[in-house]
């Protein structure tokens, strides 16, 4: 009997390691970028490179340099400007959000203020001037809004905005105030609790809304597994988002996505990817419930896993004409892919119409040959000086790009 057990307990174990082994294999052995310490400190050979010489990891357009404006942050990760062009940044894992003033305005921040520090993992940030100017950061289970001081660049709290929900797969919390005139109307992008199911917290896969003087937290769109990115279309003011699709089913599927946000509309999480594909993975039943008025498309579909995040658009006013009309987007690179991908910049094409045109690599090489990753862009924000700056939750700095 004993040793009928044993054998039986040994073949278990064997089951139970040969498929975590196909599991590891077929999910995570893309691990490498995101878990590998480079050989070289992206911060330290940029510096160098503008002192010595122009050869640097990084691809950048003909044209444009690139700067270290600030390091040593941790994990920088969403940036907003105060109203007197001072740069904050979120620090997510340090619980923080730090000011970089640049006061000789040389490109490069004189120093790292705390502007405000033991929160749990404050992430989005927006600033609202109407008339007094209030700082707003969303934290994983709550947004507040604080005053704050440009001279000494510190914030206070003053009231709760929301309440959000705390835990699950996915933490960060985005906000963005919608363009007149409804911009007494806050968004709140709130991801998934999940890779692929259906909610039970009716807040989560979600744009909420909520109107700042205080109000009811209502749903703006639905079917958004993790949008952590938004932003406002110069021209037609419409809501444009970045998605992350669902994982676990290989290399290739589904697409991430580019979403043009509208109210009320569903954008198909769990039940459907991309181009309203029916997830017949998650839901075996025979009819697709991925049709156009109820679920709704994705503008634009990215390579499965390159894990979009902060999206952008060139202003009109600043840049060459070539630039009109087009965008960027930071891909964080993925995890889960056998074959790494992401881990650049990227610049989308758009015609005057707002039709899609094309997609070009903008800056390229945080992924080594060695399949280390030097770093991983978050945020972008572009200026109308012909500037634009990076975050980069890996190598712990911003970036300042300018031709």
């Amino acid at each position: 009997m004993k040793k009928t057990f044993f054998v039986l307990a040994i073949i278990a174990g064997f089951v139970v390691l040969t498929w975590f082994g196909y599991f590891f294999w077929k999910n995570l052995r893309g691990t490498g970028p995101l878990v590998k310490k480079p050989l070289q400190d992206i911060a330290t050979v940029v510096e160098h490179a503008q002192a010595d010489s122009p050869n640097i990891p990084l691809t950048l357009p003909q044209g444009f340099q690139i700067t270290i404006f600030a390091k040593g942050l941790g994990k920088p990760r969403v940036m907003v400007r105060d109203w007197e062009d001072t740069l904050l940044v979120s620090i997510s894992s340090h619980g923080k959000v730090v000011a970089l003033p640049d006061t000789d305005k040389n490109g490069i921040a004189d120093r790292i203020v705390t502007v405000i520090e033991g929160l749990n993992y404050p992430h989005g940030m927006a600033f609202r001037c109407a008339p007094e100017c209030r700082l707003y950061i969303a934290e994983e289970h709550q947004v507040y809004e604080y005053s704050y001081d440009s001279r000494t660049y510190k914030a206070a709290p003053i009231r709760k905005i929301a309440d959000l929900p705390d835990r699950g797969m996915h933490v960060s919390r985005t906000l963005l105030f919608r363009p007149k005139p409804h911009d007494n109307q806050l968004l709140i992008s709130v991801g998934s609790s999940c890779n692929a199911c259906v909610e039970k917290d009716q807040r989560r896969s979600k744009i909420l809304v909520v109107p700042i003087e205080g109000g009811e937290l209502k749903t703006f769109v639905s079917g958004l597994r993790n949008a952590v990115f938004m932003t406002v279309h110069p021209k037609t003011k419409k809501i444009w988002a970045t998605e992350m699709g669902r994982d676990m089913l290989g290399d290739e599927i589904p697409p991430d996505e580019i979403n043009i946000i509208e109210q009320e509309k569903n954008y198909g999480w769990p039940f459907c990817y991309g181009k309203n594909v029916h997830d017949t993975d998650f839901d075996s039943k025979k009819e697709n419930p991925c049709l156009e008025p109820v679920m709704t498309s994705s503008f634009i579909d990215i390579p499965a896993h390159s894990s979009p995040l902060g999206i952008a658009f060139f202003p009109e006013q600043g840049w060459p004409d070539e630039f009109q009309h087009d965008f960027l987007v930071a891909y964080h690179g993925s995890w889960n892919r056998s074959t790494p991908t992401g881990y650049k910049i990227v610049r989308y094409r758009l015609d005057k119409s707002g039709n899609y045109r094309g997609v070009d690599d903008f800056i390229t090489g945080w992924l080594a040959k060695d399949r280390t990753a030097l770093g991983r862009p978050v945020d972008i924000m572009i200026r109308p000086d012909g500037s634009l700056f990076v975050s980069d939750d890996k190598a712990g700095v911003i970036y300042r790009i300018y031709f």
